[in-house]
């Protein structure tokens, strides 16, 4: 598994599969909305846990109990999972200031 895929909770299969669903009319409107929410809730939860086993890794790496490439991993990962973050949260304020533009 790569990096990219680790920051992120939710496979590509897993998504097709959840988009197949939406458009065939599977889910009703409250189990969509519970079902995002609590996919932003596991990633957010997944950001948090990456950084602090990042914070982790870098203390060790000072007091020279973790290899070099250790911790250069564990940042980089923890700086890819911040960064998937941040792009999920401008693209949803992003799509709620284009829902508030939307005329009645």
């Amino acid at each position: 598994m790569t990096i990219a895929l680790q920051a992120f909770p939710i496979r590509p299969s897993e998504a097709a599969g959840l988009y197949r669903g939406v458009e065939a009319g599977q889910f009703g409107l409250g189990r969509g909305a519970a079902g995002f929410s609590a996919m932003l809730d596991t990633a957010l939860k997944e950001t948090i846990a990456t950084a602090r086993q990042a914070e982790t890794v870098s203390m060790a790496g000072l007091s020279g109990q973790a290899n070099v490439n250790d911790v250069v991993t564990a940042v980089s990962k923890a700086e890819l999972t911040l960064q998937t973050a941040m792009t999920i949260r401008d693209r949803v304020v992003q799509a709620y200031q284009e829902i508030i533009k939307m005329p009645i």
